[in-house]
């Protein structure tokens, strides 16, 4: 196998604003787009992150189409608290406030206006 490329999908219905909200806050480009649909990069991502609109007749499996319960879009950071600060400053839903888990995970959760959530993460010195 040549894998030559990665990107996550996501079934949403206002691609524009999940796709607004990633530029604005994470700071992602637009690589391709059309109608309900939009592919995005980051020059740090390993992957293209991409919405496609809820109820396109070409999204398969269509048993799939606006299911992503328990999905988490999870993007590691070297400074967690600067930017924590710089999201809660542009008005960012926060979902789930700073936290440091005991075996050094740092991280928070917000949601974009589709309610996707996405954890930013930097991994700290375990607590002993």
């Amino acid at each position: 196998m040549n894998i030559t490329g990665s990107a996550i999908s996501l079934n949403v219905s206002d691609v524009t604003a999940s796709a607004a909200w990633v530029q604005t806050h994470l700071g992602f480009r637009i690589e391709m787009e059309a109608d309900g649909f939009c592919s995005l990069s980051h020059a740090e991502v390993g992957f293209n992150l991409i919405y496609l609109r809820t109820g396109l007749s070409t999204f398969k499996p269509e048993t799939m189409a606006g299911r992503a319960a328990g999905l988490l879009v999870v993007f590691t950071v070297s400074d967690i608290d600067a930017d924590y600060a710089r999201l809660q400053q542009q008005g960012v839903q926060i979902v789930t406030p700073l936290e440091t888990e005991p075996w050094g995970e740092r991280y928070f959760q917000m949601a974009d206006p589709n309610g996707v959530i996405y954890q930013l993460v930097q991994w700290m010195t375990p607590v002993e």
